[in-house]
């Protein structure tokens, strides 16, 4: 389980004067990951390694190879919007299970 805490866009708060934005924050999924990415990985990674971590990690959500679940709901698609509030908690599962090779 990764957690990680959602930005609050300022941005869209002063554009639409509606402070429901500062309570929950629309977001696509895929942004979710590259936040969790960032998390694991740390802020003193070099950011080639993050960038190739996502590419893969998108690729493989895209492949139907593990499914996202975000706060109790599953996600396959990147472009899956999720309203979140505060932090949220991701977790990847596999979507099929793995052979197991005796050695």
């Amino acid at each position: 389980m990764i957690r990680v805490t959602v930005p609050i866009d300022v941005g869209m708060i002063g554009a639409t004067g509606s402070g429901a934005f500062a309570l929950a924050t629309p977001l696509r999924v895929g942004y979710l990951i590259s936040l969790a990415i960032r998390e694991a990985l740390g802020t003193r990674a070099p950011e080639d390694k993050r960038e190739r971590t996502l590419i893969t990690t998108l690729a493989g959500l895209a492949a139907g190879r593990f499914v996202v679940d975000v706060d109790g709901r599953l996600f396959r698609n990147p472009d899956d919007v999720v309203v979140c509030t505060g932090s949220v908690s991701l977790r990847f599962f596999m979507s099929e299970r793995r052979r197991q090779t005796a050695a």
